[in-house]
């Protein structure tokens, strides 16, 4: 009870400062576009992420394709916590944010928002992630998930969408009970759930897609044949832009037109990120080394359109689990 108090007072005073950096204070004079009407400027909030050093530089694309097309000020804000931006959606005081797919399901039963796109990783790829069930490649015991039952099992982290929420939804559905069933493995991380299967410690490993087939290769602790693919899931989607309906339509779909129409390597050509240009990941195919902005707190190649449809499988689930990170989004 006290752990869950206390995060509930980290969570209000992290939204009431955001509320106050926005411009929500007593005496405020941020113009509201809560009538519909057209703001004179719109706030853009994020969350930090391991895969960024400088959250506002990785950022600063967007918001200058933003501000070009729009034609009004757009303000960065960078938050710690994801309640806090659910929070100033809830006010009408963030007009866009980027937050996880989690908090995403948690703010659209509170918040008057929606998502306008969603980020592509490489060309040709998929908006968002998948994950594997994998065992040895010797071991021919598992060929599907209800062939899990009575087995050891890695998941990596209570909070990981890849690596325990999606597999704990997809053995339910297959008749299989994590809690009698299996005996359950937390490794604390996807590479360590590698690991751990290799070294027999369980008979099969759940982890994200990026990890088998392209991190763990490369870094020479995976090599061809030591593991077998038994199970895939469903398209897992990815961090959303999402966008205030208290906007006027037109600029909403500006909004998606605009971030669905960057490219990181056109937003280089563009000038948007001079004296901070990367080069092109290996996934980028012929692309790879050119040179490239960043698009977001990842390397996104670009963003496609998303709605709430996209989102569905997160939704189901929360339906199915009933885990803790849909009710505190994560």
């Amino acid at each position: 009870m006290f752990r869950k108090s206390a995060l509930g007072v980290v969570a209000a005073g992290a939204a009431i400062a955001l509320l106050s950096a926005c411009g929500a204070g007593p005496g405020s004079t941020r113009s509201a576009s809560a009538d519909g009407g057209r703001p004179d400027e719109l706030v853009f909030a994020a969350i930090p992420s391991e895969q960024s050093d400088n959250l506002e530089a990785s950022f600063a694309p967007i918001v200058s394709a933003l501000q070009k097309d729009l034609g009004v000020p757009v303000r960065f804000q960078a938050v710690t916590s994801n309640a806090a931006v659910v929070e100033a959606q809830v006010a009408k005081r963030v007009d866009v944010a980027v937050y996880g797919a989690f908090s995403y399901y948690l703010a659209r039963s509170r918040a008057d928002v929606e998502p306008v796109a969603v980020p592509l990783a490489a060309p040709g790829g998929d908006p968002g992630a998948y994950a594997y069930g994998v065992t040895r490649g010797d071991d021919k015991s598992i060929a599907s998930l209800k062939d899990v039952a009575g087995k050891d099992v890695c998941f990596t982290d209570p909070g990981s969408t890849t690596g325990y929420l999606q597999p704990l939804a997809s053995l339910r559905e297959a008749g299989v009970d994590v809690d009698k069933d299996v005996k359950t493995v937390f490794t604390h991380g996807h590479d360590t759930a590698v690991a751990s299967l290799l070294a027999g410690d369980c008979d099969i490993a759940f982890v994200g897609d990026v990890f088998i087939d392209q991190l763990l290769p490369a870094r020479g602790q995976l090599k061809p044949g030591q593991v077998t693919k038994v199970w895939t899931s469903p398209l897992i989607p990815g961090p959303p832009i999402v966008v205030g309906k208290w906007l006027p339509q037109d600029m909403r779909d500006k909004i998606a037109k605009t971030v669905t129409g960057l490219t990181a390597t056109g937003a280089a050509s563009a000038g948007l990120c001079k004296g901070s240009e990367i080069k092109g990941p290996k996934n980028w195919g012929q692309y790879a080394d050119a040179e490239a902005c960043t698009l977001g707190a990842s390397t996104a190649w670009t963003f496609v359109k998303a709605t709430d449809a996209t989102y569905q499988p997160i939704a189901r689930i929360c339906e199915i689990t009933k885990a803790e990170v849909c009710t505190s989004g994560g």
